[in-house]
């Protein structure tokens, strides 16, 4: 049973199109992440969600209820916006029972709720702190805590991490996953960090200009790309103008093998850097000069690449610390179809799949 359906949801300002058309359905405990750029529309539509802003077209439909003319506080929604927007001159009990004092909940039932919800998120006996006295994580938290207090429908989370430092920001959405898995919480998030909608999400859309580019779970999304701007927006570059003849495509770096059963024609190829393999030049390959190297974030032992192969658009490729060439050295790079994606054409679907191998970056 959908929880959440958008259809044709389309939002307008002045010539400009927010939302175009937009159909989106999300299920009962699910969690979904839209995820784009700045501009793509993401924000427009959780508003839209909330009741905060009406759709100049199309329906809303929460539990199988049409949201037209239904006021924001009588949706049964929760929503968590990036900057918490917390009450300075509450407590943090007094924060978190705000939406129970509204819908009526007897003081001591929501002293209960209350203290049941801050040892949820992890601040056990916190209802008498000051919330100016806590740290950036401790207030995400608490608006957390308050947007779970009446027992929503649909949680809604609005860049919910956006101001927390990136290590404070990757153990929090690990904890979120777990306890919305935990509680069934039915979610709704949106975001510019893929890092964190991948971690978060059972299903991501990512959205271009008003329209859902792509939606499937975060593995699919990562191996499968489905257009040009999809795999850009997720920071892949060795992107090129390609067409396949047999098991190999020609492209700008010369042929690269392309997955079985590829249909022959023009289209756009990707490569992930993992499928970009540098040797001793003296192995043969495509020659290339190694222009800089750049060691992952988060502990990873893997290393960067920056090449420029002479001709075509310089490549990335990923390589364990141990076995990376230093700036300045030249490679023979060979290509692994496992790791290539013939991405959308003319804004259709994907073409086929490569051998199941998922690609790091």
């Amino acid at each position: 049973m959908a929880s959440l359906r958008l259809e044709a949801v389309t939002v307008r300002f002045g010539d400009r199109t927010a939302l175009d058309a937009v159909d989106l359905d999300v299920a009962e405990h699910e969690i979904v992440c839209v995820l784009g750029p700045s501009g793509s529309g993401k924000s427009t539509l959780l508003r839209v969600v909330a009741g905060l802003r009406t759709p100049d077209a199309g329906r809303v439909l929460l539990a199988g209820r049409d949201q037209r003319g239904v006021a924001p506080h009588r949706r049964g929604v929760g929503l968590m916006f990036q900057d918490h927007q917390l009450f300075p001159t509450r407590d943090v009990g007094g924060n978190v029972a705000f939406g129970l004092r509204m819908h009526r909940m007897p003081r001591e039932r929501a002293g209960e709720r209350v203290a049941e919800l801050l040892d949820l998120v992890g601040l056990p006996g916190a209802q008498r702190r000051a919330v100016t006295t806590l740290s950036g994580g401790e207030q995400q938290r608490v608006a957390l805590a308050r947007a779970l207090a009446p027992r929503p429908g649909l949680l809604m989370l609005d860049e919910p991490l956006g101001q927390l430092d990136r290590s404070l920001r990757e153990r929090l959405v690990v904890e979120l996953r777990q306890l919305f898995r935990r509680l069934g919480t039915t979610v709704l998030a949106v975001t510019h960090d893929q890092g964190e909608a991948f971690a978060l999400a059972d299903r991501v859309v990512v959205m271009d200009r008003g329209r859902i580019a792509q939606t499937g779970s975060p593995v699919e999304v990562w191996r499968r790309p489905a257009s040009e701007f999809v795999a850009r927006f997720l920071g892949f570059t060795n992107i090129a103008a390609a067409t396949v003849r047999g098991g190999t495509a020609d492209t700008p770096w010369g042929p690269v093998p392309v997955p079985p059963g590829t249909p022959p024609g023009p289209c756009t190829l990707l490569v992930r850097p993992a499928g970009v393999r540098p040797a001793p030049a003296p192995d043969g390959g495509l020659p290339c000069t190694v222009t800089a190297r750049t060691l992952r974030g988060g502990g990873s032992s893997e290393i960067s690449l920056l090449l420029d192969p002479g001709r075509g658009p310089a490549l990335e490729a990923s390589c364990p610390l141990h076995t990376a060439p230093e700036p300045g050295t030249t490679v023979g790079v060979t290509f692994d179809a496992g790791e290539v994606v013939v991405l959308g054409r003319d804004g259709g679907d994907a073409g086929p799949p490569g051998d199941g191998t998922g690609g790091t970056r």
